[in-house]
């Protein structure tokens, strides 16, 4: 009764309990699914691991998304210091989500598919999710109000919160048989709509990040700062023209590779920021450190640099080459949606839930460490698989496929191993979120 009656004064919130649900699912079909590469064929009968695998992904990326959108709400309506335009809205938009996921999962369950990667569920679904969407923009820029002079996560939410919307519908023009009859076509536009669709989550919690840093340090300076707004405009120009270098291996036009190329080198200006400012980084870490928020925060400024030197040298395309369809592009997935995007939205959270004292530090250093070193042993088993793979596909194609992945098995040990860690450090820290949550009012 209590959690209901918190939820009805902060109705963001019930976005952020959703995607911890979610993302309890994702862990658990995570674990199952890398238990399956062990031992093929493990629960054959009723969780197939082409069950398994959406599961997790669908889970997974719904925590992401629910999740950031309740950091949204929540830092706006705090920003502006009154609530957001419409309760009404927001109350359609989390209930039209949630179920339309629910019911995704349920469908995966039992075996109905119909979409294509990522989005495999039966494509009517995704209806509620558009309309959601649509309720969510409105909220977003109604709560706003005047336009003069706002900070650069408020641009943020916007950008990522419009663009989404866009590439959400993109990557449903292969129903229209004009887009599915060119094979080479259709891949493209499917690659490239979720290439971008990443890039538009990463707005929604790329602001609410620089939000949450802003309100820690008790400044607003970067937010209106000429650097702030050209590191966002070079984000908005990676989401729309990064994703072409997900495609070197189609026949594309050359020009489209090579501005794929181009926009990707320029991530090397993002990742030469980092290292500038990590100095002064440490600094702030010394002051803020008893700040739960801010250990994540700052964890995950370190999985920003290896994730990204990751992805600047899958962008070339003499690497690209041997990475794709590599357990290497898993792990750069797995160091952005694990490493970056969830540790960011466990930030969020903990500001929002005020959870500070109520936590011991014992316990939740424990559980903090447990997941970060479980999942760079976990990261770099991925890498490991991935290069012995790309060494397979590209010099010893005599090889069975079978044969390739019994020698990966060692690899696949580790990985299921540091997943378990990863799991159980993420259990814990939802555990301590529902246990002892307090709502701001």
């Amino acid at each position: 009764m209590e959690l209901l009656h918190n939820l009805k004064n902060n109705p963001a919130s019930k976005f952020f309990f959703f995607g911890l649900f979610l993302l309890a699912l994702a862990l658990f079909f995570g674990v199952a699914g890398a238990l399956q590469y062990l031992i093929p064929g493990l629960f054959k009968e009723d969780l197939s691991f082409e069950k398994v695998r959406p599961l997790h992904v669908t889970a997974a990326v719904f925590w992401i998304i629910s999740s950031a959108i309740g950091a949204v709400y929540h830092f706006m309506a705090e920003r502006n210091e009154k609530p957001i335009f419409s309760k009404t809205l927001l109350n359609i938009q989390f209930y039209l989500l949630s179920s339309s996921v629910t019911l995704i999962l349920i469908t995966y369950l039992f075996g109905i598919f119909g979409g294509r990667e990522y989005w495999e569920f039966h494509p009517l679904l995704a209806i509620p999710i558009g309309l959601s969407w649509v309720l969510f923009i409105i909220n977003v820029f109604k709560s706003i109000g005047s336009f003069k002079k706002l900070p650069v996560y408020i641009w943020m939410w916007m950008t990522g919160a419009t663009f989404f919307l866009f590439t959400f519908v993109e990557s449903y023009l292969w129903l229209i048989p004009f887009f599915r009859s060119n094979i080479v076509s259709d891949m493209t536009i499917q690659w490239k709509s979720y290439g971008s669709m990443v890039g538009c989550w990463n707005q929604l919690i790329y602001g609410s990040g620089i939000y949450l840093m802003d309100k820690i340090s008790g400044n607003q300076k970067y937010s209106y700062s000429r650097i702030g707004f050209l590191l966002y405009f070079l984000g908005l120009f990676n989401l729309m023209f990064n994703w072409s270098h997900h495609i070197y291996t189609l026949p594309t036009a050359k020009f489209i590779q090579y501005i794929g190329y181009g926009v990707s080198m320029t991530e090397l200006i993002i990742l030469g920021r980092i290292i500038w400012l990590w100095r002064s980084s440490l600094t702030t870490a010394k002051k803020n450190y008893h700040l739960y928020s801010y250990r994540f925060l700052l964890s995950a400024d370190i999985w920003i640099l290896l994730t990204l030197a990751l992805a600047i040298a899958m962008s070339v395309p003499a690497i690209n080459v041997y990475t794709h369809g590599t357990h290497i592009t898993v792990a750069h997935t797995m160091g952005a949606t694990i490493g970056i995007n969830s540790l960011l939205l466990l930030s969020f959270i903990f500001d929002v839930f005020k959870i500070k004292e109520k936590i011991s530090a014992e316990r939740f250093t424990f559980a903090f460490f447990t997941l970060n070193i479980s999942l760079f042993i976990f990261w770099v088993a991925l890498l490991v698989a991935g290069v012995l793979k790309a060494d397979w596909q590209m010099h010893h194609p005599e090889i069975l496929f079978a044969d390739m992945m019994l020698e990966l098995r060692p690899a696949f040990f580790v990985f299921f191993i540091a997943g378990t860690g990863v799991a159980i450090g993420f259990y814990m820290i939802i555990y301590k979120i529902v246990k002892h949550y307090r709502i701001l009012k």
